[in-house]
Protein backbone atom coordinates (compact mmCIF):
# COMPACT_ATOMS: atom_id res chain seq x y z
CA UNK A 1 0.00 0.00 0.00
CA UNK A 2 1.18 3.32 -0.83
CA UNK A 3 1.67 6.24 1.95
CA UNK A 4 1.15 10.09 1.19
CA UNK A 5 4.01 11.46 3.49
CA UNK A 6 5.72 14.83 2.94
CA UNK A 7 8.59 13.51 0.73
CA UNK A 8 5.56 12.01 -1.42
CA UNK A 9 3.82 8.83 -2.02
CA UNK A 10 5.92 6.22 -0.39
CA UNK A 11 6.10 2.27 -0.68
CA UNK A 12 8.40 -0.48 0.35
CA UNK A 13 8.99 -3.51 -1.22
CA UNK A 14 10.66 -7.19 -0.20
CA UNK A 15 12.01 -9.66 -2.75
CA UNK A 16 13.60 -12.64 -2.23
CA UNK A 17 17.59 -11.51 -3.25
CA UNK A 18 19.55 -8.84 -5.16
CA UNK A 19 18.73 -10.04 -8.31
CA UNK A 20 14.99 -10.41 -8.14
CA UNK A 21 14.70 -6.54 -6.73
CA UNK A 22 17.14 -5.27 -9.41
CA UNK A 23 14.59 -6.96 -11.89
CA UNK A 24 11.58 -5.62 -10.42
CA UNK A 25 13.92 -2.04 -10.51
CA UNK A 26 14.56 -2.52 -13.79
CA UNK A 27 10.99 -2.81 -14.96
CA UNK A 28 9.90 0.65 -12.76
CA UNK A 29 12.49 2.49 -14.66
CA UNK A 30 11.56 1.13 -18.15
CA UNK A 31 7.72 2.27 -16.94
CA UNK A 32 9.18 5.85 -15.76
CA UNK A 33 10.88 6.51 -19.06
CA UNK A 34 7.92 5.70 -21.09
CA UNK A 35 5.74 8.17 -19.13
CA UNK A 36 8.41 10.45 -18.37
CA UNK A 37 8.08 9.97 -14.67
CA UNK A 38 10.99 9.18 -12.39
CA UNK A 39 10.95 8.04 -9.20
CA UNK A 40 13.38 8.23 -5.92
CA UNK A 41 14.21 5.15 -4.64
CA UNK A 42 17.04 3.47 -2.87
CA UNK A 43 17.97 -0.07 -2.82
CA UNK A 44 19.83 -2.32 -0.24
CA UNK A 45 20.14 -5.98 -1.21
CA UNK A 46 16.08 -7.10 -1.73
CA UNK A 47 14.42 -4.24 -0.58
CA UNK A 48 13.60 -1.01 -2.41
CA UNK A 49 11.95 2.40 -1.42
CA UNK A 50 9.89 4.43 -3.66
CA UNK A 51 8.83 7.91 -3.52
CA UNK A 52 7.13 9.38 -6.30
CA UNK A 53 6.40 13.03 -6.22
CA UNK A 54 6.41 15.92 -8.82
CA UNK A 55 8.89 17.81 -9.12
CA UNK A 56 7.34 20.38 -11.66
CA UNK A 57 4.35 20.82 -8.84
CA UNK A 58 6.97 21.88 -5.84
CA UNK A 59 7.20 17.98 -5.23
CA UNK A 60 4.02 17.55 -4.49
CA UNK A 61 1.80 14.77 -5.05
CA UNK A 62 0.42 15.04 -8.16
CA UNK A 63 -2.41 12.51 -10.09
CA UNK A 64 0.60 11.84 -12.56
CA UNK A 65 2.30 9.75 -8.95
CA UNK A 66 -0.68 8.37 -8.31
CA UNK A 67 -0.83 6.86 -12.03
CA UNK A 68 2.43 5.74 -11.99
CA UNK A 69 2.06 4.07 -8.53
CA UNK A 70 -1.26 2.34 -9.97
CA UNK A 71 1.43 1.65 -12.53
CA UNK A 72 4.04 -0.12 -10.36
CA UNK A 73 1.96 -2.00 -8.62
CA UNK A 74 0.89 -3.73 -11.40
CA UNK A 75 3.93 -5.21 -12.18
CA UNK A 76 4.38 -8.71 -11.61
CA UNK A 77 6.70 -9.42 -8.51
Amino acid sequence: MWTETKEGLYKSFTFSDFKEAFAFMERVAHLAEEVQHHPRWTNEYNKLEIWLNTHDADNTVTDKDRELAQQIDQIEI
